[in-house]
């Protein structure tokens, strides 16, 4: 064994011994990740992938981008890290401003967090207050974070740690449609038994003053699950009959990753009354953050402030994250290779019964993997998470039934990058198929 082989399983058994025993490693040879290029990353042993997660979707234009690495380094020139929201911070209200035009939410205000789960933490305390309810709707396959209360409108089971929870949540139909009931229906068919059930629910499971339904325009954690196009607006409609919020959850599908919106929502011909966002607009840094109509924003009555919400580096890096997106139409770009790599998947589906459904928009796709019946096959997506690596790619993995590969590159993906990325999948479905013929 090599010294750089004895370092990395030095380092597994030390992470094995410090951290907890829930805290998830990909692959059977976990690996550390040193440096990073575009949107390639190196490992500790000298072996360069490419990058088809993105540190979960988190890493959207890729590495080393300059414009963004020189506007942080302006910011640590000035000495100024850190000041907390109890003083002006110039980057963090620029940003605000920019974020709120581009939301479309009217007399839109934006408050900062650190993160997606504390977005959506903010978003379920705003609606609930302004809504004077506790009770909250949540589609079924949901993830929308790992704290107290978004672990409680969490619609799948693997995700979901305690059964305690600050809401009562109700689930409906409508997430995941490669499984569910109404799995043969048409879109528009689709749609009207999903809003039927949703009334449903209101009737039979709520008291009625329910304060918001929350929604992932595309499932992340749940596998990249895609409803129809409208779905959500013919949700809204049942909504409005009842003062009911809705709250888009873009951590994942913001910024022009669908390709098609710069927003998921916007799919479903809607404007939503709360939005959170995070991962992406950071490219790396820690942020995220909650956006609502002004008289949403401002119903707490009690003084509240964000320690590191908003903070110099953290805005300064996003602000110009954002500038950079727009200004080289990453969303154009995931469009168009979204294109790509969708045709070229779907052709491979064709060839490879394993592979059993390609969804997706943009640059955020699934891919889920059955067994000769079609069920669910976990195991061959493992197979395939690990054949990728082996063949330098580094893909991501959830769904469900933890069946389905994620693929979510930085938005800066070249033609021959996803030209590469489609033939090492194909090798590594190609591989599964035949081992479990075996």
């Amino acid at each position: 064994m090599s010294g750089s082989e004895l370092l990395e399983e030095d380092l597994l058994g030390r992470h094995r011994a410090v951290l907890p025993n829930w805290l998830a490693l990909y692959y059977s040879e976990p690996i550390e990740i040193v440096r990073a290029k575009g949107r390639h990353v190196t490992d500790s042993t000298g072996a360069t992938y490419l990058d088809f997660f993105a540190g979960i979707l988190t890493n959207a234009i890729g590495y080393d981008v300059e414009e963004i690495s020189d506007a942080v380094r302006a910011q640590l020139d000035t000495g100024v890290l850190h000041t907390s929201t109890l003083y002006l911070i110039r980057k963090q209200v620029e940003l605000a401003e920019q974020i709120a035009e581009l939301s479309g939410i009217p007399d839109a205000k934006v408050f900062f967090t650190n993160s997606g789960t504390e977005a959506n933490e903010t978003a379920l305390m705003l609606a609930t207050q302004y809504r004077r309810s506790d009770q909250v709707l949540a589609l079924r396959n949901s993830y929308h974070g790992r704290a107290f209360a978004t672990i409680g409108i969490t619609g799948n089971r693997g995700w979901s740690a305690s059964s305690l929870s600050p809401v009562k949540v109700s689930y409906v139909h409508g997430g995941y449609r490669y499984r569910g009931p109404f799995s043969k229906f048409s879109d528009a068919d689709y749609t009207a038994a999903c809003v039927e059930d949703l009334r449903d629910v209101l009737q039979t499971s709520t008291s009625g003053d329910v304060a918001a339904l929350i929604a992932e325009p595309i499932q992340g954690v749940g596998g990249f699950s895609v409803p129809p196009d409208g779905m959500l607006g013919a949700f809204k409609e049942v909504l409005d009959e009842h003062g009911i919020l809705l709250i888009s959850d873009e951590v994942q599908t913001g910024w022009g990753r669908t390709g098609e919106h710069f927003w998921g929502i916007q799919a479903h011909g809607v404007t939503p009354d709360i939005m959170t966002f995070a991962k992406g607009l950071g490219n790396g840094l820690a942020i995220g953050g909650v956006i609502a109509r002004g008289d949403i924003m401002d119903c707490l009555g009690a003084n509240s402030i964000s320690t590191f919400g908003g903070n110099p580096i953290s805005t300064a890096g996003a602000k110009a994250t954002l500038d950079y997106l727009l200004a080289h139409d990453l969303q154009g770009n995931a469009a168009k290779l979204g294109d790509r790599l969708l045709t070229g998947l779907r052709e491979l589906s064709t060839r490879y019964g394993v592979l059993g459904d390609v969804r997706g928009k943009g640059l955020m796709i699934g891919l889920e993997f059955v067994g000769p019946d079609g069920e669910p096959s976990p195991a061959a997506a493992g197979s395939v998470l690990e054949k990728t690596k082996e063949l330098g790619l580094l893909v991501g993995k959830g769904g469900l039934h933890n069946n389905v590969i994620r693929l979510a590159p930085p938005m800066t993906l070249t033609d021959a990058e996803a030209d590469e990325a489609l033939g090492i999948l194909g090798e590594a479905i190609a591989h599964t198929q035949e081992a479990g013929a075996k």
